[in-house]
């Protein structure tokens, strides 16, 4: 079978900015997308190197960036997408950032400030393992703050990836879709397995009981910042490879279609003297 274009993965996994979103009729198993598992992981093999290559050029370019955002529940795989979708990518013009609780310093100031701090500068791809996303998903599910106030939030996270993408910055939001069977899978693996088990955390099963809260919060949080400037992806996570392979196809296309071109510095070999 031949490997999906990016036209048609894209068009599988987007939320539609302004149209009704049902989070609970999106597959989880990435089938629909890869039906094969094989060929996702040739498509995977393939983009990665072709991302690499885009890095470059973005970086040689040094005026644009990207943005890159990871949000799903424990176990869905954000630092394995990030080991997957960029293993051929070299270190250079490459920034990753994964947000824990906000300290103290970050409780002091407004809730986007320590993620506008963390924004990748010109010429860098950044990746977000985890995002301000937290302060309308978890924030919200626990009651971290107000609901008045959280639901001013989703307006200003709008805002504030607009003012990115209209400065340079392209945002490439991706919502890790595992199911909850899948899920409770991969946690009991993080108990028997050594080398998961400190990825465990006794919290990851308090909110596997608030799973249906959470969902409800991922729901309203796709519908209402799916935008034309950053549209949200919903990506099947039960299956790491069709996991990978998806959302390598995503990234390459949001670099393919900035254009890059090698940067000219208007050099010539002739005008030195190589000895």
């Amino acid at each position: 079978m031949a490997i999906p274009s990016i036209a048609a993965v894209r068009k599988a996994l987007v939320a539609p900015p302004g149209k009704p979103f049902d989070l609970s009729k999106r597959d989880t198993s990435g089938r629909d997308v890869f039906a094969d598992k094989a060929e996702a992981e040739t498509s995977l093999k393939k983009d990665a190197a072709v991302i690499n290559e885009l890095k470059d050029m973005l970086y040689a370019e040094g005026r644009r960036s990207l943005l890159v955002i990871l949000q799903g529940m424990d176990t869905a795989g954000k630092s394995g997408t990030i080991k997957s979708v960029f293993s051929e990518t070299t270190p250079l013009g490459m920034e990753v950032k994964a947000f824990k609780a906000p300290s103290s310093e970050e409780l002091a100031r407004d809730y986007l400030w320590r993620v506008h701090n963390a924004v990748p500068r010109r010429g860098h791809v950044g990746i977000f393992d985890r995002s301000h996303y937290e302060d309308v998903l978890v924030v919200r599910v626990r009651q971290f703050a107000p609901l008045e106030e959280v639901e001013k939030r989703y307006e200003q996270i709008n805002a504030f990836e607009k003012h990115l993408s209209e400065n340079g910055t392209t945002v490439l939001k991706f919502m890790l879709n595992i199911g909850y069977e899948e899920q409770g899978i991969r946690l009991k693996e993080r108990l028997e397995e050594t080398h998961k088990l400190w990825k465990f955390n006794p919290v990851d099963l308090d909110d596997r009981s608030r799973w249906a809260e959470f969902m409800q919060a991922y729901e309203l949080a796709i519908h209402r910042c799916s935008t034309r400037h950053a549209p949200w992806h919903i990506v099947p996570s039960d299956s790491r490879t069709r996991r990978n392979a998806a959302i390598a196809r995503l990234v390459r296309g949001a670099l393919e279609g900035m254009d890059l071109k090698w940067k000219d510095p208007g050099l010539k070999p002739e005008s030195f003297d190589f000895g």
